[in-house]
């Protein structure tokens, strides 16, 4: 098992790409710490990936105090901390007018500031073992864009520049700080915006045929790629940005898969 050892913290763990990203972590040897808000949902997550190597911690990763601690009990349960997983976020709508401050607020603190506020707590530990591995979970609305989010676009274009500066800064001390961007996924959240629409099932036809490969990723597919960028299989990669997306961004605008 490659993560043999070794001790993850993946935020946003007790559901979708961040629950599959702990069982894949898991399946290779690591000890988990699930960060999330979802109490019930996240000791549940760690129930099943066993009580003796993983446990939940609730916490608001907008909170510096909480990231903090959340680290702490990460060392405290297992002796350390290798590998974080910032995984946790939020979807937002609306444009550049209609956007209010209070939403453009909230989404930033959710992805952006709360993924540097982790990254900030546990890179100390990661410096105690003499390595370590980030990786940030941004979209491919970090590379391109959609109407009507303006807010959400923004903190995962800003995403993908907090990879590439912590990639540069921490290089020479063996951290390595990786980037992955999911196209439409299968998850909880998705399933929620589905249902916002008047006629969901015309909207996940259309999220299925936009992919070229025909239909939305699972979970588990994105999962699989953190934990590769988590492990030394992935040595020499850093601040490197994966599109993980079913070819969604290859075609020019206009073809969608018929």
């Amino acid at each position: 098992m490659e993560l043999e050892g070794q001790v993850a913290v993946v935020t946003g763990g007790a559901g979708g790409i961040g629950l599959a990203a702990a069982r894949c972590l898991r399946r290779e040897g690591a000890s988990i710490l699930i960060v999330d808000l979802k109490e019930a949902e996240g000791r549940a997550a760690a129930g099943e990936l066993g009580s003796a190597c993983a446990a939940f911690f609730r916490a608001d990763i907008a909170s510096a105090e909480q990231c903090e601690s959340a680290v702490r009990e990460a060392v405290r349960l297992f002796g350390g901390l290798d590998i974080l997983v910032n995984n946790a976020g939020i979807q937002t709508f609306g444009g550049p007018v209609d956007t209010t401050e209070e939403v453009w607020d909230r989404t930033m603190n959710a992805n952006l500031k709360g993924h540097w506020l982790m990254s900030r707590a546990a890179i100390p530990e990661m410096l105690r073992r003499g390595r370590g591995a980030i990786v940030n979970v941004s979209s491919v609305q970090g590379l391109a864009s959609q109407r009507n989010v303006v807010a959400y676009s923004t903190s995962k274009h800003a995403m993908i520049g907090l990879t590439r500066t912590m990639a540069v800064d921490l290089a020479p001390q063996g951290i390595r700080v990786n980037c992955v961007c999911p196209g439409s996924v299968d998850t909880p959240m998705i399933r929620w915006i589905i249902r916002q629409d008047r006629d969901p099932d015309q909207i996940e036809r259309t999220l299925n045929r936009m992919h070229p490969i025909g239909r939305m990723g699972r979970p588990e597919e994105i999962g699989e790629v953190i934990a590769f960028l988590a492990g030394r299989r992935a040595s020499f990669m850093t601040g490197s940005v994966v599109a993980v997306d079913g070819g969604l961004l290859v075609p020019i605008a206009g073809s969608p898969n018929q």
